[in-house]
């Protein structure tokens, strides 16, 4: 069945980002497979992370299907969207469903996208990984596609007001080479190798982040070890 309502929608976000002028710096999009599944998986800032992790599929002409908290698709705006977009929820007391179904979507050659953090990180800094990345790409057969985000904490994330008014963010999104996961392999295993790389370019993409700070009120959006004032990582 054809994807009626989802292109529309990157377009909306396209333009509202040039609106924005969000700087974009995105590397790593040749790793998005053309065809086939995969379980793309990113670092969790800030509420529009989805939108963003999935700009990097458009290169090669995919689509993501983002699992998300049911929740969002019993809302009267998000919900008829999240549905449309083939999207999948997620019941936490009921998650073999959705597990079932992410694994049925990538063995038809779809992109899977998944938080492993479960929630935005507000420290800005890794939280463990849940093994659900490393399970479904082993049981579906398909890589996983690791991803780091950077800079989207600064639009809308938890804790902070939504700033969609302020314009000209740097956005900075690294794509690592897929990761396969052995059959007899420990999901705890190919999780913490997972975590491991997304931690590699979540490094290189605050290396290369143009974005400093104007003053000492606006280090919110940075955490400690880089000189700002976010909450430890236990805060989360």
């Amino acid at each position: 069945m054809a994807d009626l309502v989802y292109p529309p929608v990157i377009g909306a976000a396209r333009t509202m980002f040039r609106m924005l002028d969000l700087r974009f710096d995105m590397r790593g999009t040749e790793h998005v497979p053309r065809r086939g599944g995969a379980v793309l998986v990113s670092n969790h800032i800030g509420y529009l992370d989805f939108v963003f992790a999935g700009l990097t599929a458009r290169p090669s002409r995919r689509l993501v299907r983002f699992m998300a908290k049911d929740s969002v698709f019993r809302h009267r705006v998000s919900g008829p969207l999240m549905r449309a977009m083939k999207h999948i929820p997620v019941d936490r007391e009921q998650g073999e469903h959705a597990f079932a179904r992410a694994v049925q979507a990538l063995r038809g050659g779809e992109i899977v996208g998944i938080f492993p953090e479960a929630t935005i990180s507000r420290s800005f800094t890794l939280k463990e990984f849940k093994t659900g990345a490393a399970r479904l790409a082993q049981q579906a057969g398909v890589p996983m596609l690791p991803v780091a985000l950077w800079g989207t904490q600064r639009l809308w994330t938890k804790g902070h007001p939504r700033d969609l008014r302020r314009n000209h963010f740097p956005i900075t999104v690294r794509v690592g080479a897929p990761m396969e996961v052995a059959p007899e392999e420990d999901p705890t295993r190919a999780t913490a190798r997972l975590r491991s790389r997304v931690r590699e370019l979540l490094e290189a993409a605050q290396q290369a982040y143009p974005g400093a700070p104007r003053d000492e009120r606006d280090t919110w959006w940075l955490p400690a070890h880089l000189g700002g004032t976010a909450p430890a990582p236990r805060g989360d």
